[in-house]
C-alpha cells in the first residue's frame, strides 16, 4: 500500500472517534437533563403535598392515638323474626267450628266479639270500599290456606282495612258442596287482624265471595 494514503486513513479514524465521542456526549446530557427534569417533577409534586397536608411530625413524637370502638354487629331484624315465628305459630285449622260465631240470617255474616250490627250493617251496604282482593277460586286447600293467610298479614300491615275474598260458590267441587267457601270462614274467624265479614252483594261475587273488614294496622 502507498505510505501516501496512511495520513488520510488516520485522518478519517481520528474524526470517526470523535464523531461517535461527540454523540456519546449528546446522549449522556440528554440523559443527565431527563434525569434533572424528572428530579425537579419529583421534588415540584413532594412540595406541593407537603403544602396540602400542612406541618407534620414523626410517629414516634405524636400523641398516642385513640383506640377505636370495634364496628358495632349488625341489627337483628327483631320485627323479621317475630313475623316468621308468627307464621310458624299460626295454623289455621279445617276443623273450626264456627257455627256459634257465624250470623245466619238473609246472608251470613261474621263480627268479632264487641263488634255492633251495625259494622255488617255498612258492609253488607257497601259503605266500607274495597281496597284489595285475593281470588282463592280453583286452589288447592293448603294452597288457599297460605295464600289467604299471606295475604290479610300483608293488607293489614299496608294499613287496608276492606278487602274481598274470593273462594267461589263450589259448584265445581265433589257433591257440588261449597268445600272452599266453608274453610275460608274458618280461616277468616281464626285470624286476628279479621273484624267482621259478610257476603258480597251479587255485583261483587255474591255467594261466592266475602267482604272483609280488618282491623287498622300499624303504618
Amino acid at each position: 500500500m502507498p505510505r501516501s494514503s496512511l495520513p488520510l486513513k488516520s485522518l478519517a479514524d481520528l474524526q470517526q472517534v470523535q464523531r461517535t465521542l461527540a454523540e456519546t456526549r449528546a446522549r449522556e446530557a440528554e440523559a443527565a437533563a431527563q434525569r434533572a427534569a424528572a428530579e425537579k417533577k419529583r421534588q415540584a409534586e413532594q412540595n406541593l403535598f407537603a403544602r396540602a397536608i400542612g406541618a407534620t411530625q414523626p410517629l414516634s413524637k405524636r400523641s398516642a392515638a385513640v383506640p377505636l370502638a370495634p364496628e358495632p354487629p349488625a341489627p337483628i331484624p327483631v320485627q323479621h323474626q317475630l313475623d316468621e315465628q308468627r307464621v310458624l305459630r299460626e295454623s289455621l285449622s279445617d276443623e273450626f267450628d264456627v257455627t256459634t260465631l257465624l250470623d245466619v240470617d238473609d246472608a251470613m255474616s261474621f263480627r268479632r266479639p264487641g263488634i255492633g250490627t251495625d259494622v255488617t250493617r255498612k258492609l253488607r251496604a257497601g259503605e266500607w270500599t274495597i281496597q284489595q282482593q285475593v281470588d282463592l277460586h280453583g286452589l288447592r286447600s293448603d294452597e288457599a290456606r297460605e295464600a289467604l293467610g299471606a295475604f290479610i298479614r300483608t293488607a293489614h300491615k299496608q294499613g287496608v282495612r276492606c278487602v274481598r275474598v274470593v273462594h267461589g260458590k263450589g259448584l265445581g267441587s265433589p257433591g257440588k258442596q261449597p268445600v272452599l267457601k266453608t274453610k275460608t270462614q274458618r280461616w277468616l274467624i281464626q285470624k286476628n287482624e279479621v273484624l267482621a265479614f259478610v257476603q258480597a252483594k251479587p255485583a261483587e261475587g255474591g255467594a261466592g265471595a266475602l267482604v272483609v273488614l280488618l282491623a287498622p294496622g300499624k303504618r
